[in-house]
């Protein structure tokens, strides 16, 4: 019998646990071993806690150290902070990766298969923003503080380097606007380059390219790039942009890696005009359900629910609304499951 591994689960908010379910059958058809300790957050947490990441939430991730969650709703007013802010801030997760690769060929645009790593702790995108009031006005003036650092810029552009080395990636492309934000997003390129000729030089490829023109390359050839690494803000924009590319964010998954735990999650949000219908997409949350079967080195379990998700698509034809067919998330949790067992 397997060795148990004791994880936290977090179904989230509005759909999250229509494809908690449906992912968490996909894992039991695997045999995985995982030993859940069911915690709430988002909408959840506020409701049975008064908060959105409760204390007990917290403790479980302490001491499981890994944890795969749903979809968080961040409750509108009343000064709350995002959920996955907190949880990044609070775990020193300061690698998000999200892989994007064409599962369904035929598309716009075929054989994408992309990694976007993006910085998750600092810069702009951690919402440390105030105003100051002028002549009655207190939104007269709104200001945001970004801050990076050497270290930081090391964490994230160090695991990029290992990771996309291990999994015999080519290149790495740095992705940055330091023409304009020259201290903000220079300091990260420069580490690159440094890190890089430090210890990396012989073993891949490093080049760079600034934001905006990474965006327009990226819908013109995809195909040009193949590792990217940058900032928190421009990381959350690219890597949504990256999903679009492969049919949208119900295929995006994420792995959110620190020094004191692992995080994995689907990427969208909790999609509450369909909630509780039976008709969302699993899959980006079985994906990063993969993931965390990797992270924990059970690399076959992993590649045989990537090749179900494959299969159920390619070979059955069984797809769910959003991706042009007609299957309810049952049906198609069901299909996966068959793969799994046949396979």
């Amino acid at each position: 019998m397997s060795t148990r591994i004791p994880a936290t689960l977090i179904a989230g908010d509005g759909i999250g646990p229509e494809i908690m379910d449906a992912t968490l059958a996909a894992l039991d058809a695997l045999e995985a071993p995982f030993e859940w300790d069911s915690q709430v957050a988002g909408l959840g947490g506020v409701k049975t806690a008064g908060d959105p990441l409760p204390a007990a939430t917290l403790a479980s991730i302490r001491t499981t150290r890994l944890a795969l969650k749903g979809p968080l709703e961040t409750p509108s007013g009343g000064g709350y902070r995002s959920s996955n802010v907190r949880l990044r801030e609070a775990f020193k997760l300061y690698a998000n990766m999200r892989p994007t690769k064409t599962l369904i060929p035929g598309g716009r645009y075929d054989d994408v298969d992309l990694l976007v790593f993006r910085e998750n702790v600092e810069g702009l995108y951690m919402g440390y923003e105030h105003y100051i009031p002028i002549d009655g006005d207190p939104h007269a003036v709104a200001i945001a503080t970004g801050v990076n650092t050497r270290q930081g810029a090391r964490n994230i552009l160090d695991y990029t380097f290992r990771t996309a080395i291990a999994l015999g990636r080519k290149k790495v492309t740095v992705v940055h606007k330091a023409n304009i934000m020259k201290a903000l997003t220079g300091i990260f390129l420069e580490t690159a380059y440094m890190l890089h000729k430090e210890k990396y030089a012989d073993q891949i490829e490093l080049n760079d390219v600034i934001v905006d023109a990474c965006c327009m390359k990226l819908v013109i050839n995809p195909w040009q790039f193949d590792t990217l690494v940058t900032t928190n803000l421009f990381g959350d924009i690219l890597s949504d942009l990256a999903a679009g590319l492969v049919g949208g964010l119900g295929m995006a998954p994420g792995a959110n890696i620190g020094e004191d735990a692992a995080i994995f999650e689907a990427v969208h949000g909790s999609a509450p005009d369909i909630a509780g219908k039976g008709i969302a997409n699993p899959i980006a949350l079985m994906l990063a359900a993969a993931l965390m079967l990797d992270h924990v080195d059970l690399h076959d379990k992993a590649g045989r629910l990537r090749q179900a998700i494959s299969d159920t698509l390619n070979v059955d034809k069984i797809r769910t609304g959003d991706l042009g067919g007609r299957a309810n998330t049952k049906a198609f949790t069901d299909a996966i499951i068959s793969r799994i067992n046949n396979g």
